[in-house]
């Protein structure tokens, strides 16, 4: 590892020998920068800053010396001393010359690098800057303070904005976001902000941190394409944010061994489009890690814990890392070395063996030896030759004059030659030859503490005498006449002081320092017996130009003095304004690059020139008023020609009358502090000081008369406004107390009317609701009924269905019956036919018996009847009891249900006020209990019922089976009695006889029915009659039956509703 040690110079070589970083730590060359004073010690380094191109950057340290090291042409140099410690340094303006610094004073300068001159200086914060931010473009800079951030254009060097905060809240950093026209903003409160550059529009803020997180945000790093935010803290923990979505996308943990996090930075690299993977986190112990934030993997590290890192940064290009050591050293490290081991490629699979060189050089050929004045080269074969040159110091050269060396390297004698071949200096280096002509030292702490006392009291109000446009010009203005005012009493007095200073503060108003010292060194040199007839015009000055003019042009000192113009006339007024108001800003630069490059009578000669080339329109004029103006305002004249004027006048005026034997040599101001100017009359301005204090006290104890007179008088000004004001305010008050109780009163009535209208519209809506609630129940109610009538009318419909389809039965069994009368019709003529003859002789007796059996058969069939119709009243009876108690018990079921249902809802809405409702809750039990009794009752008497019906119909099947033994009895009978009667015959007859007999006893057997089909045939239009009469009375009285059903269900049912829409009145 390298070591330089920069030490008192001011320029030189980074390293004497090509730097071979090893991959372990990567460092290229250590600088340390140690004083050579008897008791060495280390000036610390305190800040680095790269710039655009990444292979310069400036480093500063406490003591205010900011160097510049060029990486890429191993040089360094000594661009700027501030004097004061710098907390802050930027290299990245538009323009690549010119760096910002911020000092411990809480200032910002602007310096160029080239011509190591002060740009600008900007003033406005009131605790130490600690960060700028430069905008891509390089035309804005931020600056950051612990309690505020502005905002500066750096092409004016004006404030334009002011970030101002509450003290309870302080800034942690403001910064561009790279290549973007967004401002971040982060703020103690771990609260971040997005604002637009140009309208300070905010457009985002981030959200706060997640609440399990502990961590305080204190350093911030963003990626170069502006997407990424890492932050970090007192903690172990970082946070990765995403600026497009706002969101908190990772949270990376360090080693256990990082407590806090110091600083953060992304390592770019120029293959990932800005979005860099790279994270250099430097914690408390002095090592600086850098990971991967996608992988999470610690790539490498710089620092160690004995030789830790206090702060640290990044080339633009990635190539460079310069940290600041906390023994204040600065190293250099290279990231290509450091990343040699990650960025390895694998071992290539071929090899190649070469063979050893043929002209191999012995170690002992390189050797080199040293001589004075001559270098010589180790020695080489005879077939290489290079011819070595030769350095030798040139000892016989005469040195010159040393007035003539200036600083710089500058000569001025070779300025001279210069100035006199192109009549002016380079415009682009004239400041430059200025301050080395006029060898100014640059006292910045001595032009500090003569600016530190504030504006002089001479020239607070000069805004009023001299109203300049510009509030800048005004103010650097001031400030330089403030400082030179502390600096000698005259100048506090000296009236034309403002008028000569004023080309100079216009000239160098960006630069305040060097403003002062050309305008202090001006008055020393330029300026010299001019306060010696003080407060007059310096009339030995004067009179040294009236002889000079009256050597070289007679003529026109006699029209001078023939028109009673004196040298105050036509010499004064160009020496208190140095020429600025008759020359323009192009003339006026090229006179005074004459002036400050020749003798301090090269002034006064200028003036007789100005006065002998003007000669022509001076002798024409005869006015003293034409006289005035022409010496105050610009004239046709040629400043070229005026100058050469000059130089002859230098040449051919005599020694006796040339200001030269008057006027000393140049004397440069001195170095550390300012010389004492006191050739004036001190007694006059010591005096006039006196009586200016006197003229003062004077005026302050008038002035504090009539303020205290004024101030009685606003008193009881105030004192009678104060009054009038109180009886307004009362009238005022008593008027709006009346307007008020007005106000109430008609509101009052109009509350009222509102009252009574909100009344009449909630009566309106309580009808309107009851009609509504009586629509919906007619409504209902007739839907019901609908319904109702709907099954009325499907019952009556499948009645008359079922009553057809009986009729239509009826009608057949009708046809049939007719269809049967009419074959026994047909046998009843057949049998007729056989019978008729022996017919008359037995039909008494058959008649007799078929009567008796008619009336036998017709008592049966009369008793069976009855019985079918008492067994079908008592069926049909039992069926509509039946039905009744089924009603009924279903009607006490619906009943209980209702009542259990009512009982619930009471419970609910009466549990506040169980106690009083306690009585009705036993007698609701009780009724439960009576109710489920006669529903006991009623399922009792519905079984007897059933029991009574089965019993009924098991004596009806007994009935039906002693009918049908009777019936069976009596045909067994009948045949016994046949078979008794043919037994008691006894006599066999013939076979004729047998059938015969057989035939009278199947027609004595057949007459009877066929008497009885015509009886039954005879009776059946009588005996249908009744049948149908008695269907239709039963039929009448089943849909009577069921109509007083169906009424007597939809009354329980109606009242049912009744109660469970009013729970209320069951209750009471």
């Amino acid at each position: 590892m390298q070591s330089t040690d920069l030490g008192n110079k001011e320029r030189g070589k980074i390293w004497h020998r090509k730097p071979s970083p090893a991959a372990q730590d990567g460092i290229i060359v250590n600088v340390v920068h140690t004083t050579s004073e008897y008791h060495r010690k280390v000036l610390r380094f305190l800040n680095v800053a790269f710039d655009g191109s990444g292979d310069s950057f400036l480093a500063g340290d406490h003591q205010g010396n900011i160097y510049a090291f060029d990486l890429h042409g191993n040089r360094f140099a000594l661009v700027q001393r501030t004097a004061q410690a710098c907390t802050a340094l930027a290299f990245n303006l538009r323009r690549k010359s010119e760096f910002l610094v911020a000092l411990a004073d809480y200032s910002i300068k602007c310096f160029d690098t080239d011509t190591k001159e002060l740009v600008s200086w900007m003033r406005g914060h009131e605790s130490s800057v600690f960060s700028i931010s430069v905008h891509a473009s390089g035309r804005y800079a931020i600056t950051t303070s612990s309690d505020t951030a502005q905002l500066w254009d750096l092409d004016t060097f004006q404030r334009k904005r002011k970030l101002n905060i509450r003290q309870s809240v302080g800034i942690q950093k403001v910064f561009f976001l790279p290549f973007s026209n967004t401002i971040l903003s982060c703020f103690k409160d771990n609260s971040i902000f997005a604002w637009e550059c140009d309208t300070l529009f905010c457009k985002y803020q981030l959200p706060a941190p997640p609440e399990g997180s502990s961590i305080v945000y204190k350093v911030f790093a963003v990626t170069r394409d502006g997407r990424t935010l890492a932050a970090g803290g007192k903690s172990n923990h970082l946070h990765l944010w995403c600026l497009e979505t706002t969101e908190l996308f990772r949270i990376i943990e360090m080693p256990t061994k990082v407590r806090a996090v110091r600083h953060l930075e992304f390592l770019p690299d120029s293959f990932d489009a800005g979005s860099n993977q790279v994270l250099g986190v430097l914690s408390q112990d002095g090592i600086m890690r850098f990971v991967n934030i996608q992988t999470c993997k610690l790539l490498f590290e710089i620092g160690t814990v004995e030789e830790g890192i206090s702060s640290s940064v990044i080339s633009p290009h990635g190539r460079y890392i310069a940290s600041i050591m906390e023994n204040g050293s600065l190293n250099i490290y290279s990231v290509q070395a450091l990343t040699q081991e990650i960025n390895k490629p694998p071992p290539p699979l071929v090899k190649v063996i070469e063979d050893l060189p043929s002209n191999t050089l012995a170690s002992g050929a390189l050797k080199m030896k040293m001589g004075s004045g001559r270098v010589q080269r180790p020695a080489r074969s005879k077939d290489n030759k290079v011819p070595t040159r030769v350095l030798k110091r040139d000892l016989t050269g005469n040195l010159e004059n040393k007035e003539n060396e200036l600083s710089e390297g500058l000569n001025k004698k070779r300025l001279q030659i210069l100035l006199k071949g192109y009549g002016e200096y380079p415009t682009k280096y004239r400041m430059f030859i200025w301050r080395s002509l006029l060898q100014l030292p640059e006292n910045h702490t001595s032009f500090s503490s003569l600016v530190d006392k504030g504006t002089h009291v001479a020239y607070i109000n000069l805004q009023k005498k001299y109203p300049i446009k510009s509030r800048k010009l005004l103010r650097v203005l001031q400030r330089t006449l403030s400082a030179l005012a502390h600096w000698s009493a005259i100048f506090s007095d000296t009236p034309y002081l403002p008028l000569l200073t004023f080309p100079f503060v216009k000239l160098f108003q960006n630069n305040p320092l060097i403003c002062f010292e050309v305008v202090a060194t001006l008055i020393i040199n330029w300026c010299q017996h001019w306060f010696e007839y003080f407060p007059n015009p310096p009339i030995n000055i004067l009179a040294a130009i009236e002889n000079i003019l009256a050597f070289h042009d007679k003529e026109l000192l006699q029209h001078f003095i023939d028109r009673d113009v004196t040298s105050q006339l036509y010499a004064w007024p160009l020496l208190e304004t140095v020429f600025s108001e008759v020359l323009t800003r192009e003339e006026w630069l090229r006179l005074f690059d004459n002036v400050f490059s020749n003798h301090p009578s090269f002034l006064l000669m200028t003036v007789v020139a100005y006065n002998t080339c003007s000669r022509a329109p001076l002798l024409k004029s005869t006015l003293k008023d034409d006289f005035e103006y022409f010496f105050h305002h610009r004239n046709n004249l040629d400043i070229n020609v005026v100058i050469r004027e000059v130089y002859r006048l230098m040449e051919t005026t005599p020694a006796d009358i040339h200001p030269s034997n008057m006027l000393d040599a140049f004397v440069a101001l001195t170095k550390g502090q300012y010389p004492i100017f006191n050739q004036y009359p001190k007694f006059i301005v010591d005096y006039q000081t006196q009586e200016r204090e006197r003229i003062r006290k004077d005026e302050l104890e008038f002035l504090r008369e009539r303020q205290t007179v004024e101030n009685m008088q606003a008193e009881v000004d105030e004192q009678r406004a104060e009054d009038e004001a109180w009886y307004q305010k009362q009238e005022l008050l008593r008027r709006a107390e009346e307007t008020r109780r007005e106000m109430l009163l008609q509101e009052e009535e109009k509350m009222a009317q509102q009252r009574h209208r909100l009344a009449a519209v909630k009566r309106e809506l309580k009808v309107q609701e009851m009609r509504l609630q009586d629509a919906a129940r007619r409504r209902f109610l007739k839907l019901q009924q609908d319904q109702r009538e709907m099954e009325l009318r499907r019952l009556e419909d499948e009645i008359e269905r079922k009553i057809q389809m009986r009729d239509q039965e009826i009608a057949a069994t009708a046809e049939d019956l007719e269809i049967r009368h009419l074959e026994l019709e047909s046998q009843k003529r057949l049998y007729e036919k056989d019978l008729t003859g022996n017919q008359d002789s037995v039909a008494k007796e058959i008649r007799k018996d078929a009567d008796a059996h008619r009336q036998k058969v017709a008592l049966e069939e009369h008793m069976f009847r009855n019985l079918l119709e008492t067994s079908q009243m008592e069926g049909r009876r039992t069926q509509r009891v039946s039905e009744d108690n089924l009603a009924k018990a279903e009607q006490a079921c619906l009943n209980a249900d209702w009542k259990l249902q009512a009982l619930h809802k009471q419970k609910n809405d009466d549990l506040q006020r169980s106690e009083s409702y306690q009585e009705v809750a036993t007698l609701l039990r009780k009724n439960r209990k009576k109710e489920m009794q006669v529903l006991n009752a009623m399922v009792e008497e519905q079984a007897k019922k059933w029991k009574e019906a089965e019993e009924r119909e098991s004596h009806l099947q007994s009935e039906k089976r002693a009918s049908a033994c009777a019936d069976a009895y009596r045909k067994c009978f009948l045949k016994q009695e046949t078979s008794a009667a043919l037994e008691h015959d006894g006599q066999p007859l013939s076979e004729a006889e047998v059938p015969r007999l057989q035939r009278e006893h199947m027609s004595s057997s057949c007459l009877p029915q066929t008497s009885q089909l015509n009886d039954i045939s005879k009776m059946d239009p009588t005996a249908q009659t009744f049948s149908s009469r008695k269907w239709a009375e039963q039929e009448a009285t089943g849909h009577d039956l069921l109509r007083r059903v169906r009424s007597l269900r939809q009354r329980l049912t109606a009242q049912a509703r009744s109660r469970c829409r009013d729970p209320h009145l069951l209750v009471t």
